[in-house]
């Protein structure tokens, strides 16, 4: 698409928001123009009940994206996250971890292959079959280089991790090195294809598994990834199972492709119970190879994903159950904290009870870190009598051993792109890519202009 047109979309997204009634500017912040990539200072709007990113390009016009549709309290949910802002005067140009961010690490991303055996319609990494991986030599080189001994939770990403013959090494090499936690993002194919695959992972120090999982009907698999992957998908949660690995499913969420399925992820997640430790919404961002440029309709606010999850659990599971995050920015992602009791999820924190809820005061990103661990891993030996079934839990220790074994979270990340990042947010930022000795937040690292 040219410029022109890139123009006209916007200025018409921005005139239907006017048109509802004036608008009134919330407040200020910086961005980038999604074309030349420039920064721009830029305004949240209200206009109605809606909440949109404003900002003006010289040379390419106005861009109004909405991050809020207005199905909860704006204010409430947000509530002081913006004090004491200031400008990124670096940003968004992958300058690593600045005096301008005010957040450590919590999980720190390395990506160690660009290869892949699908081709997804949707790809923020843009991963392919070209061969570039590092050696193994490389990857312990910075895997060493990374580790804050005992504390590090490392994703081990791509691409495709599995398609490395030598990722139960790689896994090895960063026990070694000291990291606590590792995590496979993986979409699921080798390890339903191979049971003993699962088992020499888990071998190797595993902690657990981030599975793409977009659906429970292949006709969205087929529109998403290209083919029929259910059946695998199920197999590799009870390979995982066999070897003790916890699985949380990651939906990349598409509008009209699968949301109408998010209570039908929630029940299938549930019902695999304590295999599946939980479900990981991602609202499908806009940047590396996507369909096309984004318009307004095509997001989804965090708000209509909080919305959706009520609304399709058929009361399930209640909107102050999800928290917004108090690690990152509350505009980049929520949780939820859980304990799976049959067909019923009982909530551990209410919003408003739990004001800093997982991660307060100056080790927040350290404290986040073992909320996902505790939440996300399975324990090596766990209670299964009334596993199928509800139990009696105001028993302290039936209730405590409960969290451990059938513990089961409900969590979101927002990612932005070109059209609705938030230099805000970016300073908030605790996820982060690790590359030539830098953290880079996830979203700079990954972020790629609306090409003319």
């Amino acid at each position: 698409m040219d410029g022109a047109s890139i123009q006209y979309r916007n200025r018409e997204y921005s005139s239907k928001a006017n048109s509802v009634e004036s608008s009134k500017i919330l407040s200020s912040t910086w961005s980038i123009c999604p074309v030349c990539m420039k920064r721009l200072p830029a305004l949240r709007v209200q206009n109605g009940s809606q909440i949109f990113l404003e900002k003006t390009c010289k040379e390419h016009g106005s861009f109004s994206t909405v991050i809020w549709r207005g199905l909860y309290d704006f204010n409430d949910w947000i509530r002081s996250a913006d004090e004491g802002e200031g400008e990124i005067t670096a940003c968004p140009d992958a300058c690593g971890l600045c005096n301008d961010h005010l957040q450590k690490t919590c999980c720190t991303l390395l990506n160690i292959t660009n290869r892949c055996d699908l081709g997804c319609r949707f790809c923020f990494a843009s991963s392919g079959s070209a061969s570039t991986d590092p050696s193994l030599d490389e990857i312990r080189k910075t895997i060493f280089s990374l580790v804050e001994k005992d504390k590090t939770l490392l994703q081990l990403s791509g691409g495709e991790p599995t398609m490395r013959d030598d990722l139960p090494d790689i896994i090895r090499i960063a026990r070694e090195a000291g990291v606590k936690y590792v995590q496979l993002n993986t979409n699921g194919i080798r390890l339903g294809e191979d049971k003993n695959y699962a088992r020499e992972l888990a071998a190797a120090g595993l902690s657990f598994v981030f599975m793409q999982f977009d659906g429970t009907d292949d006709r969205i698999y087929t529109k998403l990834r290209g083919k029929a992957l259910l059946n695998i998908k199920q197999r590799a949660i009870d390979n995982c199972a066999l070897s003790n690995i916890g699985i949380t499913l990651a939906p990349t969420l598409v509008r009209d492709v699968n949301t109408h399925d998010i209570g039908g992820i929630i029940r299938f997640a549930l019902a695999r119970a304590p295999a599946v430790r939980g479900v990981h919404f991602q609202p499908a961002t806009f940047n590396g190879r996507v369909p096309g440029i984004p318009g307004n309709h095509d997001r989804i606010t965090l708000d209509e994903l909080v919305s959706e999850i009520c609304h399709q659990s058929n009361g399930l599971i209640r909107s102050d159950d999800l928290l917004p995050s108090a690690c990152d920015h509350p505009l980049c992602g929520f949780h939820g904290d859980f304990i799976a009791s049959g067909d019923k999820l009982i909530p551990l924190l209410k919003r408003g009870e739990t004001e800093k809820n997982c991660c307060c005061g100056t080790s927040a990103a350290e404290k986040n870190r073992e909320f996902i661990a505790r939440r996300w891993q399975r324990p090596a030996v766990y209670e299964t009598t009334g596993a199928a079934g509800n139990v009696d839990i105001r028993d302290m220790s039936v209730f405590l051993e409960r969290v451990k074994s059938h513990g089961f979270t409900l969590t979101s990340m927002a990612f932005q792109d070109a059209g609705n990042m938030d230099f805000s947010r970016l300073r908030h930022c605790s996820f982060h890519v690790y590359e030539d000795g830098k953290f880079i937040p996830f979203c700079s690292y990954y972020l790629t202009g609306w090409k003319q």
